[in-house]
């Protein structure tokens, strides 16, 4: 197997994903998993592709994650990861991922500010008089 490589995007957040046989290390801007996300429930995240088609200790991933907040990045890596899966192996792994989820881009993002509004959606106070 050569090297595989897919995207994963959330809000703001980039990940670019290269998949290649190994060990099972997860290192993201040359830094390990558990040093990048502290959190243990953005370790789970990043890690669920891996664990329900049962291979974690199978590949060896390397990861550029760029833009947005902690959580964005956790669920764009996951979507890369799970995208780079499909690529090895479409037949065995598709299915769960797709069922799961994790193969579906989230394609909510923030609305942009209007002019005259303090936000979004939000408007300065009325005053009738």
């Amino acid at each position: 197997m050569e090297l595989i490589n897919a995207l994963g995007r959330r809000k703001s957040a980039v990940a670019r994903v290269y998949v290649n046989p190994g060990k099972g290390n997860i290192t993201i801007n040359e830094r390990p998993l558990e040093q990048y996300f502290v959190d243990e429930s953005l370790q789970y995240i990043v890690m669920q592709p891996l664990v329900l088609t049962n291979t974690q200790s199978q590949f060896d991933i390397k990861v550029n994650l760029d833009g947005g907040g902690v959580k964005g990045q956790a669920e764009a890596l996951r979507l890369a990861i799970a995208r780079a899966l499909c690529k090895i192996d479409e037949e065995a792994y598709r299915p769960a991922l797709k069922e799961n989820g994790f193969l579906t881009r989230d394609p909510r993002e923030v609305e942009r500010k209007k002019p005259g509004q303090p936000g979004a959606r939000r408007r300065f106070q009325f005053s009738k008089r």
